[in-house]
């Protein structure tokens, strides 16, 4: 268990740096194009836009510590309850927080110290109602269904979001947290890890839907921070990353609390979700004032 939480907790530290890294390279990219440029009609970013945001080194970097938070997410995802793992990993809100204080120059309200506090607060909760983990197995049914039901989020979200443009950040980060709820369900089902079977793994579709999910979920987080808040994307992005894995965790793959503890898992993870989502709701209009245009001055005479 301890192995499993420390794993979970150097995840979140890398999600949570590589999340503001990669808005100040979407920011600073923004700022080197003309306004006009990499907008779809429908006001969101293209593709150009979003590939030139990924070029900037602090974007490289954050991406390279969101390969290592997947890595060891992968990890935690095995030693862990679903519905704990995913929890604590989505505590990479408070880390975003915070660094988008230096970083971006973000003044958070004392509602969103309060919401972070709440997150804080509901994860030492679950951390102590967590029980065991369940299995690793489960019928190829689902492995196939996991497949049919990320492809449907990833490329049909990816079309929503270019539809509805700049006013989508928030659905943006959702279905990117979707994206790597699914990918932590994968990880868990996934068979020919234990013991190692290259022909096994390669043939599971789970497999295909943790690459999927993976890379869908990088793309929608970008466009994310490109067109929205960074603390309230990746709140939006923690509510998809803990919900749905962890009922799935709970309901179908045997995670469990400890005896007598169900109700304190529970609150804390209802309190996580709450907390995340009042980050979303309250940090939405960040920066607005200040990238508002000047007026010009009307010329005397």
């Amino acid at each position: 268990m301890l192995i499993g939480l420390l794993t979970a907790v150097a995840a979140s530290i890398c999600y949570g740096t590589g999340s503001v890294l990669q808005a100040v390279g979407s920011r600073r990219a923004a700022r080197m194009s003309p306004a006009a440029a990499g907008v779809t009609a429908h006001g969101g970013p293209n593709l150009a836009s979003t590939a030139k945001a990924a070029m900037t080194w602090e974007f490289i970097v954050g991406t390279i510590l969101d390969f290592v938070g997947f890595g060891l997410g992968a990890l935690a995802a095995r030693l862990l309850p679903l519905f704990l793992s995913q929890t604590v990993i989505s505590a990479n809100l408070v880390i975003t927080a915070v660094l988008s204080v230096k970083m971006l120059g973000i003044r958070l309200t004392r509602k969103e110290w309060a919401s972070i506090g709440v997150v804080c607060t509901a994860l030492v909760l679950l951390a102590t109602a967590a029980g065991h983990e369940g299995g690793h197995h489960a019928p190829m049914s689902t492995h196939w269904w996991l497949l049919g039901i990320t492809a449907l989020l990833m490329v049909g979200g990816t079309v929503a979001v270019r539809l509805l443009g700049g006013g989508a950040a928030i659905l943006a980060g959702l279905l990117s947290g979707l994206g790597f709820g699914a990918l932590g369900v994968g990880v868990r089902i996934l068979d020919g890890v234990d013991p190692f079977d290259l022909g096994t793994l390669l043939t599971d579709p789970a497999l295909y839907a943790i690459l999927l999910a993976g890379f869908g979920g990088m793309y929608l987080h970008t466009v994310a921070l490109q067109i929205g808040s960074v603390n309230g994307a990746t709140a939006a992005l923690v509510v998809g990353e803990t919900v749905l894995p962890g009922a799935i965790g709970v309901l179908w793959l045997g995670d469990a609390s400890r005896p007598g503890l169900a109700w304190l898992a529970v609150v804390g993870f209802v309190m996580a979700v709450t907390g995340a989502v009042a980050v979303a709701w309250y940090g939405k209009h960040e920066g607005a004032e200040e990238e508002a245009p000047a007026p010009v001055p009307e010329p005397v005479g």
